[in-house]
């Protein structure tokens, strides 16, 4: 299987101690986010965890420790850097800063193990195509040598948005299809491979792929490990992602991007990681309380280069591995 750190908040950037404590010890109990009194317990071990996932716009706290998880497993990272400023992701670093920690990590993991997310473009008044154009050129410029691929993404037109962004400005079919050759002739004049996520539209004329941003290939060929031939499912809709499982949760990221779609107010998901994170519970937030019911997930290995492992409850009630 394989887990997600960075889907539902910036684990990497806030909780560091928490996610390299639940690694060592080998477990990590996740909240069902519809039904909070459901709680899944996954194991975190080599043997049925495939590869772990990153996803952060700061990978500066965990640089010094990241190798706790990356000696021990297969590892992908997704970092986003946007065109944005403090004024739309306030607990952001800025472009310089980020830049400098992307080059730090691949220092670590190197150059294929890094993905770079410019994501989501979204246009306003200030946030112009031209504005997208010279910041987008600058990034590819100083990032291709140092990441695998660059994966893009339009804005979602979620109902939060009206209230946390009046100022957004709809994107419409021509919007969108003029970002999209417009990033692709960027892309392909610095070299950059460049990718669409979820997306129904088909910009391969553009040079732009259409493909999941998590796939059993990209992860096997950037790890140098072979997967079975398994379909992916998506992770939502027109995604052609593995599928995955997110040890984070909702409403708990305090970097405050006014787009956020994981967090239903930005002073909430601050107040949650201040008052509710223990980093010694296995639960990100708060702790295991009366009532909640504990459910071991079922772990199987998709790898083909070893036995399938899978695992479960046995019929007395103890977890074992299944060969």
């Amino acid at each position: 299987m394989i887990i997600n750190t960075g889907g539902r908040t910036d684990t990497v950037q806030y909780y560091t101690d928490w996610l390299l404590r639940r690694f060592a010890e080998g477990y990590v109990l996740v909240r069902n986010p519809r039904f909070p009194e459901k709680v899944t317990r996954y194991e975190l071990d080599p043997s049925v965890v495939d590869c772990v996932v990153f996803c952060s716009k700061n990978y500066a706290p965990i640089l010094p420790r990241l190798g706790e998880i990356t000696g021990r497993f297969n590892t992908y990272c997704f970092y986003t850097i946007t065109a944005y400023g403090r004024d739309m992701e306030p607990g952001v670093p800025d472009v310089d800063a980020s830049i400098e920690t992307l080059i730090e990590l691949e220092r670590i993991v190197g150059r294929e193990r890094i993905v770079w997310r410019y994501d989501p473009v979204l246009l306003s008044e200030r946030y112009t195509t031209e504005a997208h154009r010279c910041t987008f050129d600058d990034m590819a410029r100083r990032l291709t040598p140092h990441v695998s691929r660059c994966v893009f993404s339009f804005v979602e037109p979620y109902r939060k948005l009206d209230r946390n962004m009046p100022e957004l400005l709809p994107l419409m079919e021509e919007e969108r299809t003029y970002m999209a050759e417009l990033l692709g002739g960027i892309a392909r004049e610095r070299g950059l491979r460049l990718q669409a996520c979820a997306t129904r539209e088909d910009y391969s004329a553009y040079g732009i792929e259409r493909a999941g941003c998590v796939t059993l290939e990209a992860l096997g060929a950037a790890n140098g490990v072979t997967f079975r031939r398994l379909a992916h499912h998506g992770m939502r809709e027109g995604c052609a992602c593995m599928e995955m499982r997110d040890i984070g949760a909702y409403n708990s990221c305090p970097n405050g991007c006014r787009y956020c779609y994981a967090n239903a107010d930005a002073r909430g998901a601050a107040r949650a990681f201040r008052d509710q994170h223990d980093p010694e519970s296995p639960l990100m937030l708060g702790h295991i309380m009366p009532g909640d019911v504990v459910t071991q997930a079922t772990q199987r290995s998709y790898l083909a280069a070893r036995p399938r492992a899978t695992l479960r409850i046995a019929a007395a009630g103890q977890e074992h591995l299944e060969l």
